[in-house]
């Protein structure tokens, strides 16, 4: 049964839960890191903005955590928005939920900067955080377009040949751009323009776009939560098929009675429960 929280915040954006998709991109960035203000942070939280492979990221730890393991996030919104600040209080629980430092990074944001421009990014933090914590001691994590992006990293650092993280977590992932696995025609088109601004030139289905259709062998262990009637649930089914088709370790974790990405929202108990499992998923691989 759903807290009485969640219940409240089901109840209050059901019918506008659609509203604002179709305006200029701009004002769909500043409305979501407006939405997402004012959610608190946790105490004794410590916070410090720096730049990581060029670009801007924040750190968020608490006095005593282990200084040979670390966190690498990257924040949903379709591609095309989300930021340091739109997931600033959940990048902060994730931290203390999974006693390690967070680091969460702006990466570029299309249209103005398509694919490979955010998995070009991603990989390049990676590859620097190498330079003084060691591949087994990195998670990856990610929500919605950053979960996309999480699986995205995964394949390009096993083609690249760099060391492989010691686990992931994905929540309610991107997985297939294609639009196959969603059944609403009206939110599959909806996803499907953002897929497009987000490709640019390249096809759907290209396996860094939508890794889905990539070959997921060699990937480290992954946890994956999401809701069970959330537009984008087959796209964490299928992936927990293949995955296993692939031989990975993959753990698949739904949420009865909850919405997409319904973790970012620290002031929900059903976040914290989730942000617990993947503290003790974390600790487990790392």
């Amino acid at each position: 049964m759903a807290s009485r929280e969640m219940q409240r915040f089901l109840d209050r954006n059901a019918s506008g839960q659609d509203k604002g998709k179709d305006l200029p991109i701009e004002d769909q960035r500043r409305n979501f890191d407006a939405f997402m203000v004012g959610l608190q942070l946790p105490e004794n939280i410590l916070i410090d903005d720096y730049t990581l492979a060029g670009r801007p990221a924040r750190k968020y730890f608490t006095s005593g955590v282990r200084e040979d393991a670390s966190l690498l996030y990257f924040h949903g919104g379709g591609h095309l928005s989300g930021s340091l600040d739109s997931h600033h209080s959940f990048a902060a629980h994730l931290a203390v939920a999974c006693g390690t430092a967070v680091n969460a990074l702006d990466y570029r944001l299309a249209p103005e900067h398509p694919y490979p421009a955010a998995v070009d990014d991603a990989v390049a933090a990676y590859s620097e955080m190498l330079e003084y914590t060691a591949s087994e001691n990195i998670m990856l994590a990610g929500d919605s377009a950053g979960g996309n992006l999480t699986l995205a990293c995964f394949l390009r650092i096993k083609r690249e040949g760099l060391p492989i993280p010691g686990c992931g977590a994905l929540l309610s992932p991107v997985t297939d751009w294609t639009g196959e696995t969603i059944e609403s025609a009206e939110m599959r088109e909806y996803s499907l323009v953002n897929a497009g601004l987000y490709a640019g030139d390249w096809p759907l289905d290209t396996p860094e776009i939508s890794p889905l259709y990539g070959d997921l062998t060699g990937l480290p262990p992954m946890l994956v939560q999401y809701a069970k009637d959330e537009f984008l649930r087959e796209d964490s089914t299928r992936l927990g098929i293949r995955a296993r088709e692939a031989g990975v370790h993959i753990e698949l974790r739904e949420f009865d009675e909850a919405f997409h990405v319904f973790q970012i929202f620290t002031n929900l108990p059903e976040s914290h429960e989730a942000l617990a499992e993947i503290g003790a998923f974390y600790r487990k691989h790392i």
